[in-house]
């Protein structure tokens, strides 16, 4: 029954709007899949466009299980652009709506990212329908992980801080994300090279001039 709903959501969803909320919630608020589907309303400032992460959820033996991150890094605060607030307020719309036409058979946990009744997304269940979404859209990728790779790749080639999207991913150290992503960065290198070359003919001629 879950997995009928949460597939009819997609089905019902995913038109230009509502793939732009999710593709914002991933691309812009690199979480992991556990962390994004614990993610509730009370997290997320809206004044102040933050997004708190605070817990995640695991698969175990016994079930699911909300658990808190796993390093201090990674309870962190992430930055919100604009385009996501936007569209998440669109979401929190719908899924009022959603809230209403149920009534007391809403489960009400305060989840973002949910099934159409309000109850948790199963994390394999949310991977096997984002999987259904791309063979609909036709789409050969990328899987749902390397989304955040690019959320990375994306900051790093435009000249964002490294530590800031260390803190963003919630790496341990800024070095870790650099060695992970720097390949991405290609030229890098020759273009140190350069500057150091144009640093060096400017000191020349002002030697020269003296």
């Amino acid at each position: 029954m879950r997995a009928r709903l949460a597939d009819g959501l997609l089905r019902r969803e995913v038109n230009r709007r509502h793939f732009a909320r999710l593709a914002d919630e991933r691309i812009n608020e690199p979480e992991p899949r556990g962390e994004i589907l614990a993610v509730r309303w009370q997290d997320l400032d809206w004044d102040r466009a933050l997004l708190r992460i605070r817990r995640a959820i695991e698969e175990t033996k016994a079930g699911i299980v909300f658990k808190e991150p796993k390093s201090k890094k990674s309870r962190r605060n992430i930055a919100v652009p604009q385009i996501a607030i936007e569209a998440l307020r669109k979401h929190q719309t719908r899924q009022d709506a959603f809230k209403a036409d149920l009534g007391s058979d809403y489960q009400d946990n305060d989840l973002i990212c949910c099934v159409e009744d309000g109850s948790l997304w199963v994390p394999f269940a949310f991977t096997s329908a984002y999987r259904a979404l791309l063979k609909r859209r036709k789409l050969n990728g990328p899987n749902f992980h390397a989304l955040r790779h690019s959320h990375a790749s994306q900051l790093l080639s435009s000249g964002v801080d490294p530590k800031v999207i260390s803190e963003r991913l919630g790496h341990s150290r800024a070095s870790f994300t650099m060695d992970v992503y720097a390949h991405l960065l290609p030229g890098r290198d020759e273009e140190a090279s350069a500057r150091i070359d144009a640093a060096l003919r400017k000191a020349m001629d002002s030697a020269t001039r003296q």
